[in-house]
């Protein structure tokens, strides 16, 4: 059985300090209605029943995921090991102990969001697909672990229309 994993980098935030605390912009809630929009519209009704969404804990990211459940009628769980400068490996374990019965939706940051779909992707730890605000990386693999994933769709909110 394949597997189904989407990552999300959050919309554009607006400036600000401490970083964890900066919201989005007002762009980047367009970027992520758009998103959220396309989303629905991809996922069939078998994908989104098994679709999970987590998010990390910062406040952008946050934002991006409700904007996003709200579209998809999901809740959002937080997942603290999902921040910007997180390692790549416990995320892969943590995809590797939750994600083989669901599906999920990872909402985070770079460089972490492109550094996982790198590693999930080629396996080389420098490896990092260059991901914009509300970028989304569709990935299918059949075990969650470097090398093992193909990406399936690629997206961001300016191929839009």
């Amino acid at each position: 059985m394949s597997l189904s994993l989407w990552i999300m980098r959050h919309g554009q935030a607006a400036p600000g300090h401490p970083d964890p605390q900066r919201p989005l912009s007002d762009t980047g809630r367009w970027e992520v209605a758009r998103m959220a929009t396309w989303l629905a519209e991809t996922l069939d009704d078998a994908q989104l029943a098994r679709l999970q969404i987590a998010a990390s804990p910062y406040r952008r990211a946050q934002q991006t995921a409700a904007i996003v459940a709200e579209q998809l009628a999901k809740p959002v769980q937080e997942l603290a090991l999902i921040t910007p400068d997180d390692p790549v490996e416990p995320v892969i374990d943590w995809l590797q102990a939750h994600a083989m019965a669901s599906s999920w939706l990872l909402v985070s940051h770079m460089p972490l969001v492109g550094a996982l779909t790198g590693r999930l992707v080629e396996g080389d730890s420098r490896s990092s697909l260059p991901m914009p605000t509300a970028a989304v990386a569709g990935l299918e693999a059949e075990v969650w672990a470097a090398g093992c994933a193909q990406l399936r769709v690629f997206r961001h909110p300016a191929e839009l229309t």
